[in-house]
């Protein structure tokens, strides 16, 4: 039986360091004072946020703020509740905390029950004397000072703790090093035997039925009639297993008696004609029920229950691969899957205060955006439970990655005695937690460990050797890499034949040298990759004074800097619109840039599919609010148009592009490649794609029509070339469209300039003056549309048209309460004249969680929004005008 506390009044109180520990004065002999009152504190939690709430210190995220923060990673805290004990105490009492970040001293009615290190390995003690002798429960928790541990320009050599390093500061945050509890804290009451760990397994076998397996450890069945060994067995203990279907339905029942000779129960059940779990995308994600009872002849002991799905696990070199490279390819039941991916870093620097909402909202973005696969980066955390199970229900496969990072001065693996057991404690525990999850389909040792620069570590380093053991041993059925980038060479280059599982570049590499470099990719899988935008403006509202608002650099402002250091656009962006006339203009360029980049290099790795096995894109997320960054999605959940052309570029249907240039000056002419994949359903006689050449007037250039093959895969349809004549428009765009049987699947706009200089300049330019918009019904209920548990979510859809006579770029809608999360159908994409379009948004009531929650005028935490969402249609060519605010309530 389970009793959590973290709902509890929970308080907390700074010291400096050792003072909890000594009390009172040597000198004095009075009591010690701490550096707060107590104040009240949130469970799970981060201690700056209760620290703000308080008045403690100010917003951390605001301007430079988070620097006269640092103070707090400096001090010890002290978390205290007390609670009525349970009115059945059974066998047994723990107290499980699960998540203490990072030293913590426990105590209970002023008893010390032990200290903890490592936020990834629960702290359990058995508190069973202590209840038995109090009906009041007074608990505290001391946490030590932060270790000082690596940052990203440090030496991987020299880690020595398994805290998340990413808080130390990294390229894409501040340094805010999280304390406190950062996950779930309860009481176990156990009976005379209950259910320990446990290893739930499916399979598919060659007949086509499931496997569905679980193994469960007894704890408390040992030989004896001691009480602290474990107790007398009689026959009449069982442990019993039920499979419900996806519905509820019961499939069967296995039931074992359990004695002496038996600590474990070992149930398989097999399933005729099963609904199998497939990844986003690929089919459908159908959860199984199963539940594992615990017996003395008809009383329940325990309990436990899992949502097992269906599938077949499996890895294939890739086509043409060399046969010395491992194996990239991931199936499910059969089925090749190519990786659509994402890096996921932590949501929140404070990553105790993410909530399930948040989770949820970051899944149900990925999975919009045809994501099938998210890769957790291994400078951040393991997530918590609740992310592994909407990965299930979503359909999501997670390479997990344990929890060490390359660094900027080595990224050499520590192999340090004392350091390897606190690695494989944590690894242990998150391999026996995580294992249960149909989602998991592959474990890696870290991000960027290498023996030598550009020289990933492999399976003989001993410190990767002792993860593939503990893998091997306890998740047999997953594949184990030794890191991200797995080699024989980490960065992406032009030396042919090297490039097998890489990373990089970060930044749009300028033209033409962009199109060229990743136009000739050999790789084999590209699992780290991105390109650098600025957030939305709103968003820069939220976390800068009105004052920085403005059209600044990172040389330029110190405040910029701090909010996205690395990632500048403005020298970049300027190359193509000129220096911005202001703010509005300066995001909307960088965004697309970061978007025309981003699509390339993932259509360009797609187009080699399954020579190469996918993408996975350099960031989804951001745990910061950053000024810039390489995120799809901004801190506040807001999309940029790198996450909506992205999502296009992983479309189950596509047409793409091959070009390697922007730039056709008038007398060239255009050169470029079509490429298509149907996805599946195709026609017998194959699907049609169509190229269109535009003027912004809408005039037609040039027009192709091609048949593409009935036959799986990416294909070559054509060679497209037409010259580029005075009648094209400085900017121009090319339209490519897949039809089926007069259907369009697909649309695909890329935009080109017959201007060397300032090649995009001309769109800002262009009117609106045609833009209608028309609301199509009321709000109503998403429900099937996005499946959420733990959100409501509401859509609405609006008639989009372009009644003028100039096209309309890049539409996308804006929420204005600040109250929602959105999404759309469509995102950043161009109505020409006399075209029309319906465009679903989606909302869902905002719950950061945090310092997230305190950001702005909109959110107000645990509250539930007082009206519906305001949705504002915005475009490249009104820059903050009247046109762009019609808005349809």
């Amino acid at each position: 039986m389970k009793y959590e506390l973290k709902d509890l009044a929970w308080e907390l109180k700074g010291f400096y360091p050792y003072v909890p520990l000594l009390a009172n004065s040597v000198e004095t002999g009075e009591a010690m004072k701490g550096v707060t009152a107590w104040m009240p504190a949130a469970v799970p939690g981060g201690v700056q946020h209760d620290l703000y709430r308080a008045g403690y210190i100010q917003h951390p995220h605001q301007d430079l703020n988070s620097l006269s923060c640092e103070w707090v990673e400096h001090r010890w805290w002290m978390y205290r509740t007390s609670f009525p004990r349970p009115a059945h105490l059974g066998r047994k009492v723990e107290l499980v905390c699960k998540g203490l970040d990072y030293k913590a001293h426990v105590y209970l009615n002023n008893v010390p029950l032990g200290a903890h290190e490592g936020m990834f390995v629960p702290a359990v003690f058995d508190i069973t004397d202590i209840a038995r002798a109090h009906e009041t429960l007074e608990l505290r928790i001391l946490f030590e000072h932060a270790p000082q541990e690596q940052s990203q320009i440090g030496r991987t050599s020299l880690t020595h703790t398994q805290k998340s390093r990413f808080g130390y500061k990294w390229d894409f945050s501040a340094r805010l090093v999280s304390l406190g509890i950062w996950d779930d804290v309860y009481l176990r009451v156990h009976e005379e035997l209950s259910l320990g760990e446990a290893h739930v397994r499916t399979d598919v076998a060659e007949d086509g039925a499931g496997v569905v397996g679980v193994k469960v450890r007894i704890d408390g069945a040992q030989p004896g009639t001691d009480t602290q060994t474990g107790v007398a067995l009689e026959e009449d203990y069982a442990a019993e297993a039920v499979l419900t279907d996806p519905e509820g339905r019961e499939i069967g029942s296995q039931r074992i008696a359990v004695g002496p000779d038996r600590a474990e129960a070992d149930f398989s059940f097999r399933v005729e004609r099963p609904l199998l779990w497939y990844p986003n995308g690929h089919g459908e994600q159908p959860l199984y029920g199963l539940e594992v009872r615990l017996l003395k002849g008809n009383e329940l002991l325990d309990s436990c229950a899992f949502k097992p799905g269906i599938r077949k696990l499996g890895y294939m070199l890739n086509e043409e691969s060399p046969a010395s490279a491992l194996p990239y390819t991931f199936t499910i039941n059969g089925e090749k899957v190519y990786v659509k991916g994402v890096n996921l870093t932590p949501l929140d620097m404070l990553y105790g205060t993410v909530t399930p909402e948040r989770y949820e909202w970051t899944v149900l973005l990925m999975k919009r955006a045809g994501v099938n696969m998210v890769r957790v980066w291994g400078g951040g955390v393991i997530e918590k439970n609740a992310f592994y199970e909407l990965c299930d229900r979503h359909g999501l496969l997670v390479w997990q990655e344990f929890v060490q990072s390359g660094s900027g001065m080595d990224s050499v693996p520590p192999e340090d005695p004392k350091y390897l057991a606190l690695l494989a404690e944590a690894a242990e525990a998150a391999i026996k937690d995580r294992r249960n999850y149909v989602s998991l389909a592959v474990w890696s040792g870290g991000n960027e460990l290498k023996e030598a620069p550009n020289q990933p570590c492999g399976y003989d380093n001993g410190n990767l050797a002792l993860l593939k053991a503990l893998v091997r041993a306890h998740d047999p059925d997953r594949m184990f890499l030794p890191t991200s980038a797995s080699g024989p060479q980490e960065m992406l280059s032009l030396d042919a034949g090297q490039n097998h599982d890489v990373h990089g570049g970060w930044k749009y590499r300028g033209h033409p040298e962009h199109y060229e470099f990743y136009g000739q990719s050999d790789s084999l899988f590209h699992s780290e990759f991105g390109v650098d935008g600025l957030c939305a403006v709103k968003s820069m509202r939220k976390f800068l004074s009105p004052a920085h608002v403005r059209v600044s650099d990172m040389d330029e402002s110190l405040v910029w800097r701090h909010h996205g250091d690395w990632w500048d656009t403005r020298e970049r962006d300027a190359w193509f619109f000129g220096e911005p006339d202001g703010i509005d203009a300066f995001v909307r360029g960088s965004q697309w840039i970061q978007a025309e980049g981003l699509r390339f290099i993932v259509e360009a790795n797609r187009r080699r599919q399954f020579r190469n096995s996918g993408s996975i894109v350099w960031q989804f997320n951001e745990p910061w609010p950053n000024v810039g960054c390489t995120s799809l999605t901004d801190y506040y959940g807001e999309a940029k148009m790198a996450y909506y052309w992205v999502g296009q570029a992983f479309a189950r249907a596509h047409a793409s592009l091959d070009y390697r240039r922007l730039v056709y000056p008038m007398g060239d002419t255009f050169h470029a490649d079509l490429f298509a994949e149907s996805g599946s359903g195709g026609q017998p006689d194959g699907d049609e794609a169509e190229v269109e050449a535009l003027t912004t007037a809408g005039n037609r250039l040039w027009h192709g029509r091609f048949r593409a093959e009935p036959r799986a895969g990416m294909q070559k349809v054509a060679a497209l070339a037409f010259e580029v004549t005075p009648d094209f428009t400085p900017l121009f765009i090319v339209r490519v469209r897949l039809l089926r049987e007069g259907r369009t699947l697909l649309e695909n706009d890329y935009y080109f300039s017959t201007q060397a200089e300032e090649c995009y300049r001309s769109v800002l330019g262009l009117g609106s003056s045609g833009f209608r918009i028309a609301a199509a019904g009321e709000w109503e209920e998403a429900g099937e549309h996005l499946k959420a548990e733990y959100l409501d979510t509401v859509k609405r859809t609006y008639l989009l048209a372009n009644e003028g006579e100039e096209a309309i770029l890049h539409i996308y809608a804006e929420e204005l309460t600040d109250r929602y999360w959105t999404m759309a159908d469509e995102g950043f994409f161009t109505l020409f004249p006399g075209e029309q379009k319906r465009i679903t948004v989606y909302c869902a009531s905002r719950r950061l969680g945090g310092l997230g929650a305190d950001a702005g005028e909109g959110e107000v935490e645990g509250e539930a929004p007082s009206k519906l969402p305001d949705i504002r249609f915005r475009h490249l060519n009104a820059i903050d005008s009247q046109e762009e605010r019609k808005i349809f309530k």
